[in-house]
Order: C-alpha cells, then structure tokens, then sequence
C-alpha cells in the first residue's frame, strides 16, 4: 500500500496525552517495581491505541505520541554518545512551574549511537499504521540553548566552532540512520528559535556571554549542515515554539528576529509555528516564506487549554495569514504537542480527540 506523503493540510506536532497505563508503567518502572522490558511490553501495548486514535481523526501523519518519553528533548539526547543527563536541585523555571531538575551535561565528544533507541521507536509506528509515521526529535539547537556553558568538557569542546560542528555532524548521522530506518518524514524541533526571539531569554544569552543573533545564524547553520544532504524523498519538518510544560510556557515574542533565516538558511521543508495567542506576535513574518514547496503549518488551536476554537475564527485568522505567505503553502496544526512531557498539558483524552478532530475538519473546509 502506498503511504501518503507529506506535506499535509493537517497535520500535528507530535506528542500526546500518556494513557494511564503506560503513565503508572512509568512510575513503577522509576520505584523499580517493574524493569525495562515490562514497561516496554506496556508501552507496546498501549501506543496502537494512540495511533488509532490518530487515525481515526483523519490524520496522516502518525506518530507513537511520545509515549516512551519523558521529556520531548532530553530523553533524546541522554542517548547521544558524549551527553549525559544530570539531576540537580531545582529546574528551568516556566511561568507558574519549574521543569523537573534534570541538565543535560556534555562529556565527551558527541555522536548519534547506531543502536539509538528511538530508531526502533520510529519502527515500531511505521509497523503498526498504514499512513505516513513521523518521528519528532529535538533539533540541533537543542544541544546548545539547553547547555550551561560551565556543563561543557573544555577537555573536548574549548571553542564553540568545534562544538557546533560535532553536533551538525551528530544530526546529520541521526537523519541517515532514521532514513535507514524506513523514515520518510523527520521533525526536528528547534524551539529556541522562537526563544531567542523574547526579550529576556535574548538578555540571559549576552549575560552569558552570547549574541543572540550570532546564536540565531549559528542555529540555522547546524541545521542545513544536518539536513542538506538528505535524500529527495525524506520531508524534513520543524516546530518552534514558546515552551509546553503542564499548559504553561517560558518565552514570550514575535518571530520577527528569526524569520528570515528560518525560512530561507535552514534548508526545512514543513515549519511548525505557535500562533494560538499574542504571545507569538503578528502573522506579517510570514512574507519571508520563500515562493516553492515550503509549507507553514499555523499552529492556531491550541493544546493548553481544553476550550475549542471556533472553526470561522480559524478561517478568518487563515484568510489574515493569506495575507503574507500563499495560501497554497499554508496549513493548519495545533501549536505543540499535548504532552511535551509526561505530565500532559491541563487537558482531558476528549479535548485532545477534539482538537485533533478539529484541525482536520479545519483543513478540509478551508482548502
């Protein structure tokens, strides 16, 4: 059978609310009550549901909603060669909720693992569904925005040329061995974009010794370097965003300062982009969208609340995109995932059903 290929008119983010089952495998397996292969079997279990629920709302494209994680980042990136995850004290602070305490701490030299684990996380999904399966992975900059400089091995990194290079070098292997894999359709996410374009977050970077714009060019470059190779028939995607822990966020801003070189210097194909309050700005970066077969996926209806969006409002906010980007080159998403980690946003299975239900039925009357 031939799987439908992206882009897509809907589409989402990736992570889902964690069924209960696999949320209280989780907490066992973390007493140590169960061991690594019983929570697996739970989790094997448990993630055909999620991808019928995805089906069933008229999706295409398919992912295993995180359920094995339990962050969207760090759990990535603690199985990378070279990067160690360290429990601290206290947490990134987000408004109103600070993240649990965990650091990612880089050791050694770093490089993407051909026993990744979350190679045959993308496999178990490509395995179970007929359609399109995706696999959504922090993006490169991920590796740097989340690292305190003083959690660097100056043994192995003393400049942040070298540091910047490795981790292109590390991407570019991961989206080789995905494609390996049988993945066709790859998402990065790089949300320190958007971070880097709130006031604050900008501020703590000079502090801190780092030009933010310089980061922003740095970023891009570690993208395309990951990415530029890839084989015609592999869709890279890439979310940006404000920050999704409990339904509360870390970084407010438009996307004016990142616009340009997001679209037009990272070489992705489908962009992701928070638009469900002003936090986010205007839609006018939107013109910076080069013409051709890049697709923005505007992430109007959100997972943080439950309340549903009015499918008018989203019409008019799309005609208002139109504006900016050719309406060909526009689609519709929610603005994250539902449960960036496993604690889930502040929402119930139902609202989530709805939203995703409402995200298809958005795109089919409006294109």
């Amino acid at each position: 059978m031939t799987r439908p290929l992206p882009p897509f008119r809907a589409d989402h983010v990736g992570s889902l609310l964690r069924p209960p089952a696999v949320a209280d495998a989780r907490r066992r397996h973390e007493q140590g009550v169960i061991d690594d292969d019983e929570l697996k079997s739970i989790e094997d279990a448990e993630i055909p549901g999620l991808i019928s629920m995805q089906v069933e709302a008229g999706l295409e494209s398919i992912t295993d909603g995180e359920a094995r994680r339990s962050f969207w980042h760090y759990d990535f990136m603690g199985m990378l060669d070279g990067l160690d995850l360290v429990e601290r004290d206290e947490g990134v602070a987000f408004a109103g909720a600070r993240l649990p305490p965990i650091f990612p701490t880089i050791t050694g030299k770093l490089d993407f693992p051909d026993d990744h684990p979350m190679l045959d996380h993308f496999r178990f999904v490509a395995a179970h569904t007929d359609l399109m399966p995706k696999i959504s992975i922090p993006g490169p900059s991920c590796c740097h925005f989340r690292v305190d400089p003083d959690d660097i091995n100056q043994g192995v990194y003393n400049e942040p040329d070298a540091l910047f290079s490795d981790i292109a070098a590390t991407y570019r292997k991961a989206v080789n061995g995905f494609y390996e894999a049988g993945c066709r359709y790859l998402q990065l996410d790089d949300i320190f974009f958007a971070y880097l374009c709130d006031p604050h977050h900008r501020a703590a970077k000079e502090r801190a010794g780092q030009d933010p714009d310089w980061l922003i060019d740095r970023y891009a470059w570690m993208m395309h370097e990951a990415i530029k190779d890839r084989p015609d028939d592999l869709t890279i995607g890439m979310h940006m965003c404000r920050g999704n822990f409990k339904s509360t966020h870390a970084a407010d801003g438009a996307y004016d300062p990142v616009a340009d070189t997001v679209f037009n210097r990272t070489g992705v194909d489908i962009f992701f982009m928070e638009y469900d309050t002003d936090r986010a700005g205007g839609l006018e970066p939107l013109r910076f969208l080069g013409s051709g077969k890049q697709r923005v996926m505007l992430g109007f209806i959100t997972t943080k609340t439950g309340e549903l969006e009015d499918l008018d409002d989203l019409r008019r906010q799309v005609d208002e995109a139109s504006r900016f980007a050719d309406p060909d080159q526009l689609g519709i998403a929610p603005q994250c995932g539902f449960a960036s980690t496993e604690e889930g946003n502040a929402i119930s299975v139902d609202d989530q059903r709805r939203k995703l239900d409402l995200v298809v039925e958005a795109a089919e009357r409006i294109w």
